[in-house]
């Protein structure tokens, strides 16, 4: 299966964001059967909840500490997102998700997150609660270790989902995105409600 997903990760990195769209649907599947339901902790062990946000949109990301690419571009941009929108980001939830509960432990999660934008919510929980999450949003990931390795990467679907105030799925912007286009639909999702 990795090997199968190899050229596709590589398409959502290098090619257009027409084309990575296309290859990273083939990767997530179906967006409209996106639940966008999730039950997880924040860096402080408060329960969270999909239904805290009623009324203002989120941005959701999922990914781990570890990652060596992915998640730091895209937590870059996820920041460059809430600078963009100006007086809008206070109407905007940003949600980084941990796919490696076992390595990202709250300390670990608040202080990497933080490092790109203070608003970003840094969410993890059990590994159950984390895999039930992940497949409400179509989100894939798989621990890769080389053979006789100790460490392990996480292979994750890539982008970032915006769910609506009403907590509904509207969107999932493909990783490589320009960050000028996805802040310009939020705005505009945001001023059309």
């Amino acid at each position: 299966m990795i090997r199968l997903l190899a050229p596709l990760l590589a398409a959502l990195i290098v090619c257009s964001p027409a084309a990575a769209q296309s290859a990273h649907e083939l990767l997530i599947g179906d967006t409209s059967t996106i639940n966008p339901r999730y039950l997880l902790q924040d860096t402080n062990g408060r329960s969270v909840t999909s239904e805290d946000f009623r009324g203002r949109f989120q941005l959701i990301a999922f990914g781990y500490t570890y990652c060596p690419d992915i998640c730091p571009t895209t937590l870059v941009e996820m920041a460059a997102i809430l600078k963009q929108l100006g007086d809008q980001a206070d109407r905007l939830q940003p949600i980084f998700v941990t796919v490696d509960p076992e390595r990202d432990s709250a300390k670990v999660l608040k202080t990497y997150a933080e490092f790109f934008d203070p608003r970003i919510l840094r969410l993890t929980g059990s590994p159950a609660l984390v895999r039930r999450a992940a497949d409400n949003f179509k989100i894939r990931y798989a621990k890769v270790r080389e053979p006789g390795a100790e460490n392990y990467a996480v292979d994750h679907s890539a982008g970032m989902i915006l769910l609506g105030p009403d907590g509904q799925f509207i969107k999932k912007f493909a990783f490589a995105m320009p960050v000028d286009e996805i802040a310009a639909q939020i705005s505009a999702f945001m001023t059309a409600r």
